[in-house]
């Protein structure tokens, strides 16, 4: 019974983190087409990359004018992050044949942190499927009604979304400044983005401010691994 209880627990979580995550991939579907791109090109990012903070980044340099190169190595120095929670996950994963290819899929900071806050690997692995699962439905699903619903409205800059997806990838970030380490870095990459936007090409001082931000995340004083946290 003990057992039945915390696997239940556990579904529970997942379910609620995917569904509160998945609801906001309406916000994506609508962005994306105001930033230029097809209804096809959007629901293709989100079935294909699957990382909200990446699909952001992606559509607010290609919303604010810069190039596709730019616009996707941003996106890519975003994706590594996943890459580095698929190495904490491996052992209790445990990939194998086209499993891998699922789990590397469905690896995101939402499945990771339920993953590892349980106390069991079969408890782990329940909290990430459950959770990778219903998030990749739901992102997907909303993602195509936000979509439609933004192909609908027409031109973006009569309502003003010409510049919503840049701020909504802020406001994807702003939950994370609550330390002194994130604040620092915000504050570099600003400055660092400000003072390269006469000089660089649209796209470019975004990738400097990155390079800039991990430089000083990589030499931060009692630097520690941490945990990953859910992302909204």
């Amino acid at each position: 019974m003990g057992d039945e209880r915390e696997r239940a627990a556990v579904v529970r979580q997942g379910l609620s983190v995917a569904v509160a995550t998945g609801l906001y991939g309406i916000s994506f579907g609508a962005l994306g087409v105001a930033s230029g791109l097809t209804v096809l090109q959007t629901c293709a990012l989100s079935l294909l990359l699957f990382s909200g903070g990446s699909q952001f980044a992606l559509i607010g340099i290609l919303g604010g004018g810069g190039t596709v190169g730019a616009a996707v190595a941003a996106a890519s120095l975003l994706a590594v992050r996943n890459a580095l929670y698929g190495l904490q996950l491996g052992p209790t994963m445990l990939p194998k044949g086209w499993r891998r290819f699922a789990i590397a899929q469905l690896t995101i900071d939402e499945s990771t942190a339920v993953a590892v806050a349980q106390a069991t690997p079969p408890l782990r692995r329940l909290g990430f499927w459950v959770t990778g699962i219903g998030i990749y439905a739901g992102w997907n699903v909303m993602t195509l009604v936000g979509a439609l619903a933004g192909d609908a409205l027409g031109d973006p800059k009569r309502f003003g979304l010409d510049a919503a997806a840049s701020a909504a990838f802020v406001a994807l970030l702003w939950p994370r400044l609550t330390a002194r380490e994130p604040v620092a870095i915000a504050i570099a990459g600003a400055v660092v983005t400000l003072a390269l936007i006469p000089v660089l090409p649209q796209g470019l001082p975004v990738l400097a401010a990155a390079v800039v931000g991990s430089v000083i995340a990589w030499f931060w004083p009692g630097r520690r691994p941490t945990q990953p946290e859910a992302a909204g």
